[in-house]
């Protein structure tokens, strides 16, 4: 038994989560531990094909989508969004973090595609879940994990996006979620037909990833986990079923966070980025796309949610080795559902990790931290 299998069976043996699938690819050296079963007390044995709700491990595919247009020439990222977007071309900004919606100033200038894919479009979630100008996120900007979907459009989402104000100024600071959902709506409007249709022609299908959509048919559905919320003291709580949310297509297809997958086709999208994106992305786009875009103060500011590493564009890049499994150029990111992924470069590595309980909160849970740790150590 290995020790990747040994590590989560202890887990699953704690009640942590009922099961989980990891894989470690160290340069074609493939690793694969799935462990224990899809819901508490279970006893069919996971496998290692199961589905899981990727949630915001969705993001980095999304901002493929985005840079594959570029590559195109249909998209730049100095444009304002505007052209494609016109329902955002006059946003305002709050006077300060914590003014009211009514306390604003006019944007100093016009969101970019580079802001909204380094996610400082001025939307999105700081260190204060408080603030006036955060609240209509959740309240008129749906926000989900895991469980049940929006019921807006995508330009139903605009609209309400439109009449939130800005948090901060575009490109000012490094705030979290709302944009991976903007260049969702970004990428439909500039292709012209459905993010689920763009996804599939140009990621999907090249890579091979079969089992990656937006929900899943039902000759595949006995393959998708239930999904179960964390609570604060560790205690499971069930939240979605295989035939609930992700059984039909959703009238929002959310680019933060709305894809369901298998181990096995992350890992061909983490390995394209690690071949310098073959047929899907030119190796420009994977360099912009795995390199730090922030400042320091801005790095800083979003500590809560990259405990002081960077952001390229769709997920974190560590930037300093400040823990065991920071590994400089590391590039990824974290599912509220409980899920994990990320390519290491400087070692040919992919790591995945995949289960069906939430997390209670942004921290990094211990389970995730010594996964990480094996991956960039052993």
């Amino acid at each position: 038994m290995s020790h990747l299998t040994v590590m989560l069976e202890k887990y699953v043996a704690e009640g942590v989560f009922p099961g989980a699938v990891a894989l470690v690819d160290r340069a074609g050296d493939v690793e694969v531990a799935a462990v224990g079963s899809a819901e508490p007390g279970g006893s069919v044995p996971l496998k290692a094909d199961a589905l899981f709700r990727l949630s915001s491990v969705t993001k980095p595919v999304t901002a493929a989508a985005v840079l594959a247009l570029v590559d195109d020439g249909m998209l730049t990222l100095d444009a304002p969004i505007a052209r494609w977007l016109p329902e955002l071309a006059s946003p305002v900004v709050v006077r300060t973090p914590a003014s009211g919606l009514d306390d604003v100033v006019p944007a100093a200038r016009p969101i970019t595609v580079e802001d909204v894919l380094s996610s400082r479009s001025g939307w999105g979630f700081g260190a204060d879940f408080a603030a006036p100008a955060v609240q209509p996120l959740f309240a008129d900007v749906a926000v989900y994990n895991g469980g049940p979907r929006p019921s807006a459009s995508p330009d139903e989402w605009v609209a309400a996006l439109a009449g939130i104000p800005l948090l901060r100024q575009p490109g000012e600071a490094f705030l979290y979620n709302a944009s991976s959902d903007l260049q969702g709506v970004l990428v439909a409007r500039a292709a012209g037909r459905p993010l689920p249709e763009f996804l599939a022609e140009r990621i999907f299908e090249p890579l091979g990833m079969v089992d990656t959509g937006f929900a899943v048919p039902a000759a595949a559905r006995h393959r998708l986990t239930p999904y179960y919320r964390t609570d604060p003291d560790g205690a499971l709580i069930f939240a979605d079923a295989p035939d609930g949310a992700w059984s039909t297509p959703p009238d929002f297809p959310s680019g933060a966070g709305g894809l369901v997958a298998t181990a096995a086709d992350w890992l061909a999208f983490g390995r394209m980025l690690l071949a310098g994106g073959g047929t899907v992305l030119s190796p420009e786009s994977v360099r912009l796309m795995t390199t730090d875009h922030l400042t320091a103060v801005q790095r800083d500011e979003g500590s809560l949610f990259l405990q002081g590493q960077g952001w390229g564009y769709g997920g974190s890049v560590d930037v300093t080795s400040a823990k065991p499994w920071n590994v400089p150029g590391r590039y990824g990111w974290v599912g509220g559902t409980g899920t994990a992924a990320h390519i290491l470069p400087a070692t040919g590595t992919v790591a995945i990790l995949l289960t069906p309980c939430g997390l209670p909160g942004p921290a990094f849970p211990l389970w995730m931290r010594d996964f990480w740790t094996y991956a960039a150590t052993s």
